[in-house]
């Protein structure tokens, strides 16, 4: 997967590099789609809810430019891999989750893999980030919005970054925001698909 679908693709930051190669992908994934752990595709979790292709999960790990002594919020547990990449890049690691029964799953996967004590999962809104805990160095969003949500920008630590899929339901822009100074800039990473981020400052679906 590395070698094949990372480092191929761009990926360049070592540090990313080595901790997709080290946490077992297939640990995080429901049995029926184990036999597909490192394929090069978003695989389903259940719950309407997706895991990441491990070419997007790295790109967005390593937008963040993360150093290791970072506090980290992702909105999205899903299943609880990417927030157990960024535990093995960062210090620290709150993740939120919207569905209570992928929340109960991310914290047994994190915990059978040895990254609990470095991860929070909080089940709730994350489209309203988590202010009990904020600021944050670096937010990281997996899953799409109309728009950056106001309240993860606010939360956010200057410096700091914040990458998140940012679109339409069909069309998305992955986007890197970075604040310095009291000013926000962006660029745009690469284009992508998400699923959509649910909550008050997301998408409203019945």
């Amino acid at each position: 997967m590395v070698e094949q679908q990372l480092r191929r693709r761009g990926i360049r930051d070592e540090r990313v590099l080595e901790a997709m190669s080290k946490i077992p992908r297939e640990q995080f994934l429901p049995d029926k789609v184990r036999p597909w752990a490192y394929a090069d595709e978003p695989l389903s979790i259940g719950y309407g809810q997706t895991i990441s292709q491990p070419y997007m999960t790295a790109l967005m790990a390593q937008a963040l430019e993360l150093k290791g002594a970072e506090k980290v919020l992702e909105v999205g547990t899903g299943c609880g891999y990417a927030a157990a990449v960024l535990a093995y890049l960062a210090a620290r690691v709150i993740t939120i989750e919207i569905v209570r029964e992928l929340a109960d799953t991310a914290r047994r996967n994190l915990e059978a893999v040895g990254l609990a004590d470095k991860v929070m999962v909080v089940t709730g809104d994350g489209s309203r980030g988590y202010p009990d805990m904020a600021p944050y160095d670096a937010i990281s969003v997996a899953a799409a919005a109309p728009n950056i949500p106001p309240a993860l920008v606010e939360q956010l630590n200057d410096p700091g970054r914040l990458v998140i899929p940012v679109g339409s339901l069909s069309e998305q822009e992955l986007v890197v925001l970075t604040k310095s100074g009291g000013k926000t800039k962006k660029r745009v990473a690469a284009l992508c698909r998400f699923v959509p981020l649910r909550g008050g400052e997301g998408w409203s679906l019945h």
